[in-house]
């Protein structure tokens, strides 16, 4: 089979209980660019039960087309079920590039799909684009996040690469593309026994429920808070912003928070409308992962720390004295 092959752009649009994860469409908007600069069509794929409804949402926010596959032993994720239809889709349609999200789902089925292909994936990307001869420049931290690699996949189709939610952009929601003649359904007959895995319990834990990538407001800590303790004063703040909690690798690091709350290149990329940093002294690490922030708020002692480059109001002074006045501000407002 030669490489010639394979055409078009793939973005594998993740549901949860029947809804579209906002990584997809941030997917869609970026796999858009690079299927212009390929000249290529870009399609959505859907997997679930019961998930017809999503795929005009793929449309509205920029596919060109949508292949899904509505069967009940898609219903709750399994990596084997998924992993089969995700494969029998790319084996018959012989895709150019796949791309899903850094998700904890993603993480599982990416590198089960591409060993199944036989091809290469490149896992937790942080930026996209190709090369003067179409091949997939897939870049990503490395060494701890100390340098950035750029990876190509030259020899084998289809490229693959995860990437890490909240990196890129959503375009703008346009009812007018909806297109329903653009839609699929592929029928697939699945061979995975459900019987095998079965869903006993659904448990949510904190990194579940708390979405630092999909929240608006953020107040975010590191090293200069100083203890777990003092945490609870930016939990405060957090509150009454109507925001979350969180925080640098060196606090996370410290037990101070969970690891699903760090920012930066080894935690997550955030654009919340405000992020209030406190603390933090802005490494290069921590900046690449919340400078696309619509409002930067810096607290630090230090008027020479690096976060105050990148920030739109920076406060020089002691945050355990700042951050209660800043929330009990807040608070009198409203």
């Amino acid at each position: 089979m030669s490489l010639k092959d394979y055409k078009g752009v793939w973005v594998y649009a993740e549901q949860r209980e029947g809804q579209l994860q906002k990584v997809a469409f941030e997917l869609i908007g970026t796999g858009r660019e690079i299927a212009d600069k390929l000249n290529e069509k870009l399609t959505a794929v859907v997997l679930g039960k019961d998930i017809a409804g999503l795929a005009e949402e793929c449309l509205a926010y920029g596919a060109d087309k949508v292949i899904y596959v509505d069967d009940e032993k898609l219903e709750n994720y399994n990596t084997e079920g998924y992993t089969e239809a995700l494969c029998k889709l790319t084996n018959e349609k012989k895709p150019e590039i796949i791309m899903m999200g850094a998700t904890y789902l993603g993480r599982d089925l990416g590198p089960r799909v591409s060993s199944r292909l036989a091809t290469g994936l490149t896992a937790d990307c942080t930026s996209l684009d190709v090369d003067e001869e179409g091949h997939l420049m897939m870049t990503r931290p490395a060494f701890g996040g100390n340098i950035m690699a750029t990876i190509m996949c030259t020899e084998h189709r289809p490229q693959m690469a995860t990437v890490r939610p909240g990196v890129f952009p959503m375009l703008e929601r346009d009812e007018s593309k909806v297109d329903v003649s653009k839609i699929e359904r592929a029928e697939l007959t699945l061979e995975v026994d459900p019987s095998i895995v079965k869903l006993v319990k659904r448990v949510k834990e904190l990194k579940d429920i708390v979405d630092i990538t999909e929240a608006e407001f953020i107040v975010s800590g590191g090293r200069g808070v100083g203890t777990e303790e003092n945490f609870e004063q930016l939990h405060n703040l957090a509150k009454a912003l109507g925001g979350t909690v969180a925080g640098s690798r060196a606090a996370t690091d410290s037990g101070w928070l969970d690891h699903g709350l760090q920012v930066g290149q080894t935690g997550k990329t955030v654009r919340p409308k405000i992020y209030v940093a406190c603390g933090i002294s802005g490494a290069i690490q921590h900046l690449a992962g919340m400078q696309d922030s619509e409002y930067i708020i810096a607290i630090n002692k230090d008027a020479d720390a690096p976060i105050m480059k990148v920030a739109d109001l920076g406060i020089v002074g002691d945050l355990n004295k700042i951050v209660p006045e800043l929330t009990a501000q807040i608070t009198v407002g409203k």
